[in-house]
């Protein structure tokens, strides 16, 4: 008696890395033969079947993020807009912002009130963990306008940290782009994310905050984004923040 063979379980892992927008599938084939790409930790071979809802897969040492369900958006967060899901007072919030999203996401790590610029929102949990908890090490990027001339000591003293309540902040880099008439603009990247700790760094060596924008999330930058206006993340910009990472 004949019996009907059943059909090969998962997708072929050109397809898969294809639709993650890895490369096209001839290129991901090369790759898989200069053994770039691995699965579960091993290299894999031509022909090969994964089911992207359990494997892990690996480029190049990278995890790729090959769930469907997963989302990440780029908002440049205007100055006045809650950075939360919902908020008790009424204000409007960077979701309030987000008229075509189906899926339910969250902003990842804070804005303050009066600053802007630059803010990840996904359903990701295991990345927003990373981007957010300081052990991780992903800097976020600032420009910042503030008070008075600012001396390349001054910018020094910032870069190797600064004494706050709660203790000294961890180095950051930090770098003067431009003095202006009664101010400066700077530059400062950290992986700190302690409440309104930039504003309190630059107040402490006495150059009070007149005006921040968050520029760069680690690879991720703002660009030419508009205020309140937000977009999709590109395959290779998520791949890039999970480098970042660390995942």
């Amino acid at each position: 008696m004949n019996r009907k063979e059943s059909a090969p379980e998962g997708e072929r892992i050109q397809k898969v890395l294809a639709r993650a927008g890895v490369a096209s599938r001839r290129t991901i084939e090369e790759m898989i033969v200069r053994g770039r790409i691995r699965v579960n930790g091993k290299r894999v071979e031509l022909g090969r079947r994964i089911d992207p809802s359990k494997d892990l897969v690996e480029v190049d040492g990278s995890r790729v993020p090959l769930s469907t369900d997963l989302v990440y958006y780029l908002m440049n967060k205007p100055v006045g807009v809650v950075t939360t899901a919902s908020d008790e007072a009424g204000r409007e919030t960077v979701i309030d912002l987000l008229d075509d999203v189906d899926t339910r996401v969250y902003p990842v790590g804070r804005l303050d009130l009066d600053s802007g610029g630059a803010l990840l929102l996904t359903n990701d949990g295991d990345l927003a963990l990373r981007l957010t908890h300081p052990r991780f090490g992903v800097h976020k990027t600032y420009l910042a306008e503030v008070e008075g001339s600012v001396k390349d000591k001054t910018v020094r003293q910032i870069a190797r940290g600064v004494e706050l309540d709660g203790g000294m902040t961890a180095p950051a880099r930090a770098r003067l782009v431009e003095r202006t008439p009664g101010g400066t603009l700077i530059e400062i990247s950290l992986a700190e994310g302690r409440n309104r700790q930039l504003r309190r760094m630059l107040e402490a060596v006495g150059h009070p905050v007149r005006h921040l924008v968050r520029t760069a999330i680690g690879p991720l930058m703002l660009g030419r984004l508009k205020p309140a206006t937000y977009r999709r993340l590109k395959p290779d910009e998520v791949r890039a923040l999970y480098r970042a990472a660390g995942l």
